[in-house]
Formats: structure tokens, sequence, C-alpha cells
């Protein structure tokens, strides 16, 4: 964990980045000045070291795929990572050389540094104007300069359902071993180091911190000496690049590690919150949470905010502290606001950190995003990140409401039931106006967010009806509101029904502590209302509402129910293939490369969370996203890293992706849903392209028999086989592009893709056996529209070595048209490894 220290620096950076936000933020300023992200050529920490140590780098970036240049018996193995006093003063030499430069260039003239990045990448980030800007340009030190840009954020049962307690934790010797040793770093929204999933006091054989850490506790007024243990062991935030845009809150956002929003306390929770944590809600318990890996640790970097999200130059400077503090896996539950810009997707300072910490021997998993169900809505790129879509799992809160002439309609709504089978009438907010008002004054009082224009004496013992519209979505109403507004008038309970105008919109069950619940689907309002509005009696004259003859009764949803439909990839969930540019050219490279439960998932919450209001004063909250799949594979990683210390990143993210699960618990494939509206009645079998290789299972991921290897130096070589990529590649990098034809189809990945196909295609993987020895037979299901050979069909690979599959693929037609197949290798001693096989535009 490291010293507990107080940074004195930190109030004059606040003080200066003030000034500047008073100024009306960096963008706002006259003269045009905005946040910069300067990169250095000069090598950073991380590759200087491990240049030192001469491991995985050849120097040269133009060989070959399929990781033909390693050692047979070493190749995924990496040394671990440890600090060094001259690696420390050569950082301290890159951060003088920086401000050196920032001084002879814009000598007597105003900017400010706001961050040094030393360990990943060689460079900072800076406030500039443009004429700044280019002078900086300029300078033969300079590799590249980059506007910042702005990110976004994209679970107690999913345990059970990826099999961890019968599988994966029995093999690490249960819940109270699984992880220990490894540090998950989460770069999210920060953390509450109160909630009892953080605790390190739980069980009585307090566990150290790991040696290899060397990360640091931030103290501050909200984020006090202490909040750190051997669970949780380092928490830091960076927001400079937000302050300057005079877009952070300090009331709400806080400069410190604490989480004001609770998404990032959640996902936190998700990868590696303690077992056996009760999940107690509006008073009601569900069971008990438990993160993936229980007992691994958690290091924090808060780089993401309620009320704007985040931009890259914090988040780089989380991840590049992340990395020197030694952690083993970085998450996260973000993705960019857009497209980045140029060559190609790859190259942006996010994306390029983090292949820096893929060379630091970091395994990175990042969601999906959110922006599904439409093609190339993928918002996750590289070929070195693990990218994870979101999928539902078999658990549902469900409860119903029964109307008066026996229909009954599915509703979500963690709530009790009605008494008994007494029916209830059934009153709209807008019917029970004081003095006899016919319509309602203004939207929120349809919305029951106002009792004070309600008449008590008319709704008491009656079931309150409320429209949920879009002002719940934007959280300018609330749920919580209109239970106080329902007990307030002695309602006996409370139905939402949806707004038409809210589509594409996830509603989770909502924690409800009267009878209630929410009616999701459009058709189904539409039912209750016509219902409803059929049985109201009105005066001939007045047109007042003299009788109210609707009834219904509320079936409770406090008990979940398991189906056998799961898992299903969610309509949110961002979809492949995988934009290599702009210009939405498809990459040879698939996306996401697993999918994981992302739907209603419960996990730790900061009871003065915003980011979902209904769960205020909470400590457990149900959320939906890839936010919410991406830290269930970090867990899982934890799992892997503490059984095989020595894998590579790329290692860990094969022995996850060859293991998957292609089918439902039936035994049918699964499924992925294709529209906003009324999702279940859509969907359709899922392909590579919604949930990648499959549905992660984390036991058969700890034996995954046969491992796709992949070094920093065959991404560097896919990189610079892209065209006119050599300049940005030596700008990013410091390296220098050789000769290189590798395309994403040539890296050694755990499945194979190929965008255009013209004529023939000859298509090499290597393949290390982590298992005993074995016999294999290679089974290859070619896409529709194509053929493809396989050598050698069968072969006997020894412990620890290595083989080489070559694949011949001849286009068999002309289209356009996507078909994939996979690509199957049966071992003698029960190994089964699977990777999908994708072939786009095709041309004989």
């Amino acid at each position: 964990m490291g010293v507990l220290r107080r940074r004195w620096a930190v109030p004059l950076l606040w003080a200066a980045l003030l000034a500047v936000a008073l100024l009306g933020g960096a963008r706002g300023s006259g003269d045009g000045a905005a946040v910069y992200i300067v990169t250095m050529k000069q090598v950073p920490v991380s590759h200087k070291r491990l240049d030192l140590e001469s491991f995985g780098s050849s120097g040269v970036a133009g060989g070959g795929g399929g990781g033909k240049g390693d050692n047979p018996a070493t190749s995924i193995l990496r040394k671990p990572r440890h600090a060094s006093p001259k690696f420390v003063n050569y950082g301290s030499l890159l951060v003088r050389l920086q401000n050196s430069l920032l001084k002879k260039t814009l000598r007597g003239e105003h900017y400010i540094k706001l961050y040094s990045y030393h360990y990943l990448i060689n460079g900072f980030a800076v406030v500039l104007t443009p004429q700044q800007a280019e002078k900086l340009n300029r300078r033969k030190e300079v590799a590249n300069i980059m506007l910042d840009f702005s990110v976004r954020t994209a679970t107690t049962y999913t345990p059970e359902f990826l099999g961890l307690p019968e599988g994966a934790w029995v093999q690490d010797g249960g819940p109270q071993c699984a992880g220990q040793g490894v540090v998950v770093g989460l770069i999210d929204t920060g953390i509450d180091p109160n909630h009892p999933s953080f605790a390190d006091d739980l069980t009585a054989d307090n566990y150290p911190v790991p040696a290899h850490y060397s990360g640091n506790c931030e103290v501050t007024s909200d984020f006090p000496s202490g909040s750190c243990n051997r669970k949780l062991v380092g928490a830091r935030h960076f927001a400079a690049s937000a302050i300057t845009r005079g877009v952070f809150n300090a009331s709400q956002d806080l400069a410190s590690p604490s989480d004001s929003d609770g998404h990032g306390t959640h996902t936190a929770s998700i990868a590696a919150g303690n077992h056996g944590i009760p999940v107690i809600v509006a008073g009601h318990h569900f069971g008990d949470a438990s993160g993936m890996a229980p007992r691994a640790h958690i290091a924090v970097y808060k780089a993401l905010y309620k009320g704007f999200g985040g931009f890259a130059a914090d988040v780089v400077a989380a991840i590049d502290q992340a990395a020197e503090d030694n952690v083993d896996i970085i998450s996260l539950s973000i993705t960019p606001n857009r497209r980045p810009p140029g060559l190609a997707t790859f190259f942006n300072p996010i994306d390029m950190a983090l292949m820096s910490a893929v060379k630091d021997g970091i395994f990175v998993v990042q969601a999906a995003g959110n922006t599904g169900p439409s093609p190339k809505s993928m918002s996750s790129y590289s070929p070195w990140i693990f990218t994870v879509g979101a999928s539902a799992h078999d658990r549902e809160y469900n409860n119903y409401v029964v109307l008066g002439n026996n229909l009954t309609i599915s509703g979500v709504g963690l709530a009790p039931g009605t008494d008994g089978d007494s029916m209830y009438n059934l009153i709209a907010a807008p019917h029970a106006l004081q003095n006899y008002t016919t319509t309602p004054i203004e939207m929120s009082l349809g919305e029951c967010q106002d009792p004070s224009h309600l008449d008590k004496d008319l709704i008491k013992g009656k079931i309150l009806v409320c429209s949920y519209s879009i002002r719940f979505v934007l959280g300018l109403s609330s749920v919580k509101q209109a239970l106080d507004t329902a007990k307030n008038v002695s309602a006996a309970g409370v139905i939402f029904y949806l707004d038409p105008f809210v589509l594409g919109f996830q509603l989770n069950p909502t924690p409800m502590d009267i009878p209630g619940l929410i009616i999701p689907s459009p058709d189904d309002s539409k039912i209750f209302l016509s219902y409803y509005n059929d049985s109201l009696v009105r005066d001939g004259t007045s047109d007042k509402v003299v009788n109210f003859g609707a009834v219904a009764k509320i079936l409770g949803g406090l008990k979940p129910n398991y189906g056998s439909s799961a898992p299903k990839v969610m309509f949110y969930s961002a979809r492949g293939p995988d934009p290599e540019d702009n210009t939405l050219a498809n990459a040879d490279i698939l996306k996401p490369n697993v999918v994981a439960p992302g739907s209603s998932i419960w996990g730790a919450w900061n009871s003065r969370g915003l980011d979902s209001a209904e769960f205020t004063g909470e400590s457990f909250a149900m959320l939906s996203g890839t936010s919410m799949a991406a830290p269930h594979i970090a867990g899982l990683a934890a799992l892997i890293k503490q059984k095989f210390p020595s894998f590579s990143p790329a290692a860990i993210g094969s022995a996850l992706s060859t293991t998957t699960i292609l089918s439902d618990k039936q035994g049918n494939p699964i499924m992925s849903q294709r529209t906003y509206s009324n999702p279940d009645s859509t969907q359709t079998p899922a392909t590579p392209f919604d949930m990648g290789n499959g549905f992660a299972n984390a036991t058969a991921a700890l034996d995954p028999g046969l491992i796709f290897d992949c070094s920093y130096d065959d991404y560097l070589s896919f990189l610079c086989g892209i065209n006119g990529s050599a300049p940005v590649v030596a700008n990013y990098t410091g390296n220098s592009c050789g000769a290189s034809t590798m395309t994403g189809a040539d890296l050694n990945l755990p499945s194979i893709t190929i965008a255009v196909l013209n004529q023939s295609r000859t298509i090499t993987r290597t393949v290390t056996n982590v298992a005993s020895d074995e016999n294999y037979t290679v089974s290859c299901n070619a896409p529709y529209g194509a053929a493809a050979s396989v050598a050698p069909a069968q072969f006997f690979i020894p412990s620890g070595q290595k083989q080489l599959v070559t694949f011949v693929v001849n286009a068999t037609m002309t289209n356009s048209s996507v078909s994939f197949g996979d690509v199957e290798f049966y071992g003698d001693k029960g190994h089964r490894v699977v990777i999908p096989f994708t072939v786009m535009s095709k041309a004989v």
C-alpha cells in the first residue's frame, strides 16, 4: 500500500487551475486555449526498463505474426515488475526535460502544465493556445501533439451463474483465497472506502498487501487517513483537465478518491468485493454479494465524474500512475465519446498508453460501450485491449399487476405485493387533484412528484397510477419521490406506466418499500391505460370522474425467478465489426472479445451516490451496462493471474477467450437482442460480432490447455503494417517501423477475422501448451463463401512447447455478406479450444 501521505502540491495546482476555470475554462478563454496532450520522443520509464532487461523486445518492428520469434518454452512468461532507484531517477529526468522544453519554447508566455507522464508514455498535458501548440510541435524533441477529448462511463448472483463457487473458487482454495496477491486497478469514479465490500477485517486471517504494489493512498478531508487497508491498497484522483475547463464542481465531484457518483464503488465490488456481504435494499434482503475475485486487492484511480464524465488527459494520468504502482490488471468501464480521429482508431493517447501497460505485463480490460445494437457501434478498438460486451444472466426480478379483467401484466420493481387476493381501485394522479381540477397543472403532478396538489381522501386505500416519463431518465423526477408521495396520501400501492417517448432505456428493477411496479413495455402500458380509462365513470354534464371502476392487485417481486434462456446479448451492448478508422473500414480484429453479465447487476453503492437516484441512501444498487460486464472479466483475470502468475496479458486473454460458452442453459444458441423497442421479440442467434468468442466460462479458463500468445512487438508490427503509419508509430512509441505487411488477421489472436478476402489468404496461428503433454485434432469449419484447409490436422504437443498451425483460405464466391465459422482443437485429455473464424468481403 505504501506510505499514507498528504500531497501538499495539490492545493497549489488547484489554485492555478481554479484561476483558469474562473476565466472561463481552457476552451472558453478568448485566446482559444485548450488542453493538449504532448508526447516526447525519448522513451518512457517502462520501455527503458524493459529494454535494459531485454524482455520480449527485439528492437525491430517489422517481423511476422504468430509470435514466431519467441522462445517456444518461455513466450508466455514475463518476469515480475519491480521498482528500482535508477528508473525512479530516469523518470525524474524525463520530467525535468519536459519542464525545460516548455520554458525554452514558451519563454515569458503563460501556460499551465497539468500532468507529467513518464512511466508508460513520456509526455505531459498542458493548457496552450493553438499558436503555442504549433511552437511546441516544431520542436525536434516533440513526437506528437493531440487535443484532449472526453470520455464517459459505459453485480450477488453472478458468481453462481459463472460457476465460481463450485468451480474456479474451489481450485483457488475457496472464496477466502480467490485472487489473493493480485492487485486490480480500476479507473472509474472513485470508491466508498467505508463499504463492507472493501473491509479487511471480516476474517481472522489478515492477509498482507502484495509486496510488488507500490502505490499510495491519497489523504484529503473526505478521504481521511485510514481509508485504505489491506483490501483497498491504493487510491488517487485525477481531475486537472476537468478543472481547467470549468466543469468540475468541487462540492459534488469531490477532489479526492471518494466516490460521489456510485459507479466506481459498484464496479470495484463486482471485480473484487468481499465475499458474503448481505445485500439489504429498501429494508429487504436480496442475498449476499461477492466480487469475482473476493480475495484480490483493489487500487482506485479516480478520473471520471458524475456531471461530465471525464477527459483523456486525466485518464492517461491515471493509467500511467496505475502502471507505475505495479497493478496487475487495469479495468476501465469507460469509452470515448467519439471515434478517435486520424489514421486509425488505435492511434489515440488512451489506447497507446494501454499498449505500453500491456508491454509492462498488465492485463487491460475495457467495456465495449453501450451504443448497440447497430453494427460497428464498438467503442473499444485495439487488439491489446480485452473488450467486454454485456449479457443477461438467468436471474430476473419480476412482479406483476393482475387487472380486474383477468389480464396479467409483467413489471419491474423490487417491491412487496398488495395484501392477499384483495383487489384495489386504481386512480391516476391527474384524476386525483384537489378542487376537482381535471388536468394536472404541470408534468410532475402526473408523475406523482408533488403530493400537495393531490386529494388524500380520494386516493386513500387505492393504488396510485403515475406516468414514467423521460424526466425520470434525465433525473428530473424520481421513483423515490413518487413513493414518498404515495405514502403521504395513504395509497395502497403505486403503478408506473411507461410514457411512449421512453424508448431504448434499460429499466432496472427499482427498490420500493410499498407495493409497486413499473410497466417497462410501451405496449403493455397502452393495454393498462385502456383498461383504466374504459372503467372510468364520468358525469354526463361536467365530465368529472364520479367512479373509479378499474381494480388491480400487485404480486410482489422480492424473490428472483431463474430462467433458462440466458445468457443473451443485451441490445445496448456495442457490436462489431471493429472499425479501423473514421471511414468505417473494417479491421481484421474481432470485437468484442467476450460477453459477461451486465444486466441488472447488484453491486456495492455509496449511499450518497448520484448515478442512480432510485438507490440514494442505499448501500447496494442494481445497474446495467457494459460497465458492469468489464469488471466481471477483470475479476476472472485475477483468478487466472493467481494460478498462472507468469502468464502474459495475451495469455490471460486467450484463456478467457478459447474456453467460452456458446449455448444457453437449455443448450440452444446464445441469442442477441436486435432492437431498442421490445428487444426480446427481435432477438436472433448471436454472432461473433455480438458476443466475440462467447460467454465467459470462469472454471474452464483456469485450464485452457492451449494458449495463443501475442507480444508487444507483434502489436507494433501490426501498427506498422497500416499504410502510412510509420511517422505515427514513431511519434507514439519511439520505434522505427521496418518493412511490415502484417494485418490484424496475422496477429496471433484467439480468433481469425478477415475483412477482405481476395482469392486466397494464408493465416498462421501458434499455440502453446500450458497443460500436460497432449494429442490434438484440428477441425476447421470455414465461413460460407470460403474454403479452408489446415495443417497439421493432428499434432502431439509436449507441455510448455509450441505448435505452428497454418490455414489456407480461398474465396469460393464473390459477395460482401459477412459469414462465420470456427476452428476447434480437440485434445485427447479433455481440452477443447474453440476460436471464431469470420470472413467479410470475398472476391474470387
